[in-house]
């Protein structure tokens, strides 16, 4: 199955450019929100997390607040590189 995944960040962001990068380098294809132009995607993503901090990420609705590498990989299912 195909995951659906929203990204909310700012232009600025160093953690959200860092996110959007891991996920393209993994193949994952995503909606891009900059919550700094979207009140609506703000309040949006305020209500549904509690947390105004960007970056944010819903895979599919599941919500993941930060660069939060170890919860991605599990919810994309991306299995870490191991060196032989």
């Amino acid at each position: 199955m195909k995951a659906n995944i929203i990204v909310f960040s700012t232009p600025t962001c160093s953690w959200c450019k860092k996110l959007k990068s891991y996920l393209k380098s993994n193949g994952f294809v995503y909606k891009d929100v900059d919550v700094s132009k979207d009140e609506k995607a703000m309040n949006d993503m305020v209500r549904k997390t509690g947390q105004q901090g960007v970056p944010q990420m819903w895979i599919n609705n599941l919500p993941v607040v930060g660069f939060d590498k170890n919860k991605i990989d599990k919810n994309l299912n991306i299995k870490k590189q191991t060196l032989t």
